[in-house]
């Protein structure tokens, strides 16, 4: 072979593969943002400021919001409105509600408690939560959630949707205890349901107690629907869940404080007792039948036999706005929050705020003194309505 040829063939090769790697190049150009998920919004989950603590001024406060049924939008329609009201109502008015609620109250926490999209008219139940909670995320609020009876019934399964939820910006939900030590997240206990966990909040920035919990919060599933003997009914807090409350009211507690620090419960699902606060002294409105399980769960008997819890928040019966007490323990419902959710007509949405306030030593805030209660409408004043004390502590437990 002539070296003329062998310079012929190398040129030729050169080229070829000149020719090969412009055309790789330009092809990866066109398509490689297709190869890619989210490569332009890889970021970490932003978190609120931990642990939850009292304000400088011995207050905190926390916004119930229960039964949002968020479904697509500005293209959910809104239920059971008067439509001389609205030029247009869709979920955006649950939307600016949330909004005018965060701007008020300014709260420390917002409490979801379930039924926070409505699964069945949406069709992606994670653009629906982003939509619905937007708001808390928006104001950089912390905010904790739980399951209702529609949550799951879109794209994603009730243990999809709680961690979905746990690693949304701000959130301080979990989707279940601890097995161990609560320091240890590497496993979570064996319990019924998911979104069952424990929010400890601290005292007051310098005083004796700001490493200390002064306020429990506890978060509990109710589950969606079950069959029992062969009847269809509502969900109910399990053995299991009960097991845990109680095993972590006995783990006990800083010693400077005389006792368990006052705790309040989160759901969905009001149990089997609630039905009976139609017979007792109650405030607010009781405008419908308690949907409820048929099973007695033994939650009532468990919060008395803790002790510290003092008040149970709970949605579900979204024209049942009360409270009334259960053997020493309040069981409040937050009234329907949402507009798609259904309601009645010049039944104004609404919502419940809790607000704790420290009692105050020589030169110390010391332990919780106080728990009240209070509802805003979704009206053109913002109504305040039905304010009450839920606990007050007795001048011993402050000391």
């Amino acid at each position: 072979m002539s070296s003329e040829t062998v310079i012929g063939n190398w040129k030729h090769t050169v080229i070829y593969l000149t020719l090969i790697i412009s055309l790789i190049y330009f092809i990866e150009i066109l398509i490689s943002h297709k190869l890619h998920i989210n490569h332009t919004n890889i970021r970490l989950k932003r978190s609120p400021n931990l642990p939850l603590r009292f304000r400088d001024d011995g207050t905190f406060k926390i916004l119930q919001v229960a039964d949002m049924h968020y479904g697509m939008g500005s293209i959910t329609r809104c239920r059971d409105v008067v439509d001389a009201e609205f030029d247009y109502c869709s979920d955006l008015n649950t939307t600016r509600f949330l909004r005018r609620m965060i701007e008020a109250e300014k709260p420390d926490l917002i409490a979801f408690t379930g039924d926070n999209i409505f699964g069945s008219s949406t069709t992606d139940a994670a653009e629906s939560l982003l939509q619905a909670i937007g708001p808390a995320i928006e104001y950089g609020i912390p905010w904790a959630a739980v399951l209702g009876n529609h949550d799951q019934e879109s794209t994603l399964n009730r243990q999809e949707l709680m961690t979905f939820l746990s690693l949304m910006d701000f959130s301080v939900s979990q989707i279940n205890p601890p097995a161990g030590d609560d320091e240890d997240q590497s496993a979570l206990r064996l319990i019924d349901g998911f979104g069952n966990y424990r929010l400890r909040v601290h005292g007051a920035p310098g005083s004796v107690l700001s490493n200390s919990t002064v306020f429990d919060l506890f978060f509990l599933d109710s589950g969606d629907r079950e069959t029992v003997q062969g009847r269809r009914t509502y969900g109910w807090i399990k053995d299991s869940q009960l097991h845990w409350l109680q095993d972590t009211s006995n783990q006990g507690h800083n010693q400077s404080i005389a006792s368990n620090p006052p705790a309040l419960a989160f759901f969905h699902i009001p149990i089997l007792e609630v039905r009976d606060l139609w017979y007792t002294p109650f405030i607010g409105q009781f405008q419908e039948g308690v949907a409820c399980s048929i099973v007695q769960s033994g939650v009532l008997k468990t919060f008395v036999s803790m002790g510290n819890v003092k008040a149970a928040f709970i949605g579900h019966d979204h024209v049942n706005d009360f409270c009334g007490n259960l053997k020493g323990v309040w069981f409040c419902y937050g009234g329907g929050f949402g507009y798609h959710a259904y309601g009645r007509p010049n039944w104004h949405r609404r919502a419940r705020v809790i607000d704790a306030k420290l009692g105050k030593g020589r030169d110390t805030w010391t332990g919780v003194e106080r728990i009240k209660t209070w509802k805003r409408l979704d009206d053109e004043v913002f109504s305040k309505i039905d304010e009450q004390v839920l606990w007050e502590a007795s001048y011993t437990s402050l000391k």
